[in-house]
């Protein structure tokens, strides 16, 4: 997992620099001015993780509800201070977007209300009905914003969080069919939303009717070809590629160095999802199973949606890639997500061989729902005394 992320920030920072030195000239009459300012902020990144890694997990039970209150605070608070016309994402000019720590707020408190809850979990009025009231509230307090995106991605984490709990077959087909709907009318409820909701449509039936985003992206890729323009090479950057260092890198990484380098960042995503996973199933408690899942789930999609978004195979959606693109906000949450997964694992749980241990992850359908790790009562007795 170190490896991985620190070859994923060497590679984010080779790439910030490469696409933000013109926008960083035009602003500040500084090619390096926006890469310094990558550099504070994954600094401050590397401390969070360095922190969320040596934190003992048992605190977590304690600092889940007061981290979801004042995460609910600041997303009241940036709609109060930015009261008027345009967005209201973010304090300090785009420094710190709430939206981007709501989503590793929810992971930990719904980790641990989920494993406070046990086996009632799967109760409608126990479960279920609050969960669907906190996405409520934090969904709709960051819709006001707008972040659509950022909406989508809290609902999907915390109901696979849900799923893996233990959710009965019935609401499972019931948040799958909800969720499609819900989110369908939350993207028709928004200007924004149906704007892009149809040239998403447009784009799919002809290429030259997608966004100007879309058009441009496709373009870098397509230029990049198999190998490339080489580093540093881009044409997209200069004016034509929206953002090209925050949630458009990942074209200019297409761009520079074509499809093996696009192919070099889906692989790393893929190995970083499967060391997630492998970590959150051979934890020992259910805690850390639930807490690991779901940060490394959410790091996939956030990744999944951003690269989608690119290629024209998403609607639209503001997401920025993680240890990629340059933002602040993004960066920390991110590594604070990555130093829980390491802290995870330096308390391995791999108890498979052990007696009275059941399975990791049941998928089956013979007990009507999965079910995440746990010991056999035997062993709870032994590890209690």
């Amino acid at each position: 997992m170190v490896l991985l992320v620190a070859s994923m920030l060497a590679f984010g920072l080779v790439m910030v620099y490469s696409a933000s030195w013109d926008v960083s000239w035009r602003l500040y009459q500084d090619p390096a001015a926006l890469f310094r300012k990558q550099l504070t902020n994954l600094l401050f990144g590397l401390v969070a993780m360095a922190a969320a890694m040596f934190i003992p997990i048992r605190w977590l039970r304690r600092l889940a509800l007061p981290v979801i209150l004042v995460t609910l605070l600041a997303l009241i608070s940036v709609l109060l201070i930015n009261a008027g016309g345009g967005p209201r994402r973010s304090f300090l000019s785009g420094s710190i977007q709430p939206s981007e720590m709501a989503k590793l707020a929810c992971v930990l408190y719904l980790a641990v209300w989920m494993e406070s809850k046990g086996e009632r979990v799967s109760d409608w009025s126990q479960g279920f009905v609050p969960l669907m009231v906190l996405i409520g509230v934090i969904g709709g307090l960051i819709l006001l914003q707008p972040d659509l995106s950022a909406v989508l991605t809290v609902a999907l984490v915390a109901l696979t969080m849900f799923y893996f709990a233990g959710a009965t077959p019935r609401q499972a087909l019931f948040i799958t069919g909800g969720s499609a709907i819900i989110g369908y009318l939350l993207v028709r409820v928004t200007q924004t939303g149906r704007e892009r909701w149809d040239t998403y449509l447009a784009g799919l039936l002809d290429v030259e009717k997608a966004s100007y985003h879309v058009q441009h992206s496709l373009q870098a890729f397509f230029a990049g070809g198999f190998f490339g323009r080489g580093l540093g090479a881009s044409r997209e950057k200069f004016g034509f590629l929206p953002a090209p260092h925050t949630d458009s890198i990942f074209a200019i990484v297409g761009e520079e160095l074509g499809l093996m380098g696009a192919a070099l960042v889906i692989l790393l995503f893929a190995l970083l999802l499967w060391r997630g996973f492998r970590l959150s199933a051979n934890a020992d408690d259910r805690l850390k199973t639930l807490l690991g899942t779901g940060v490394t789930f959410w790091l996939g999609v956030e990744a999944l949606v951003n690269m989608s978004v690119l290629l024209g195979l998403l609607p639209f959606a503001g997401n920025a890639l993680p240890f990629f693109s340059f933002g602040g906000s993004n960066l920390v949450m991110s590594l604070v997500g990555v130093g829980l997964l390491l802290n995870i694992s330096r308390r391995p749980g791999f108890l498979t061989g052990l007696r009275g241990h059941l399975e990791i992850i049941g998928i089956g359908w013979r007990h009507r729902r999965r079910s995440v790790s746990r010991l056999g009562h035997r062993r709870r007795v032994e590890r209690e005394a």
